[in-house]
């Protein structure tokens, strides 16, 4: 029994790193992905930043670019009346430089003011051509859900 732990611990901890694909991830080329946000269901909004999360673990420190874009429904996910507990989860990527972006077409036919929503937002006019822009500008498009 003490040998077959000492296989499964050796086999985890030497296979059980991420291996990268060439160029490697560095400062000067770091991975881009891009989220999409249009569905403001808490377990999906949820599904969604616990897979950011488990990237950025992955990813040496300064290796990786991580944005997310909200658009249509999922802007609710963004708005200071969401949960709580989500929208700590939402400071805490912020904090690790994930940057968060806001359709101004939904708030605009929902009337909504960026006083709705949290801070340290950035706005864009129409987030789906952000999206479509940051995969342009070499970043993978990612629906985690």
């Amino acid at each position: 029994m003490k040998n077959l732990l000492i296989v499964l611990f050796f086999t985890v901890f030497v296979y059980g790193e991420s291996t990268f694909s060439n160029p490697q991830p560095s400062f000067d080329e770091p991975r881009k992905v891009v989220f999409q946000i249009y569905d403001s269901e808490l377990d999906k909004v949820n599904h969604n930043l616990g897979t950011i999360y488990n990237i950025l673990k992955e990813y040496p420190e300064e290796s990786l670019k991580v944005a997310v874009v909200a658009y249509g429904n999922g802007m609710r996910a963004l708005k200071k009346d969401f949960d709580k507990a989500t929208l700590a989860r939402i400071s805490s990527l912020m904090e690790y430089d994930v940057e968060f972006f806001a359709c101004k077409n939904t708030m605009e036919s929902m009337k909504w003011t960026e006083d709705d929503f949290i801070d340290d937002l950035e706005y864009v006019q129409a987030g789906i051509v952000e999206f479509v822009e940051k995969q342009i500008d070499g970043y993978i498009g990612v629906n985690a859900y």
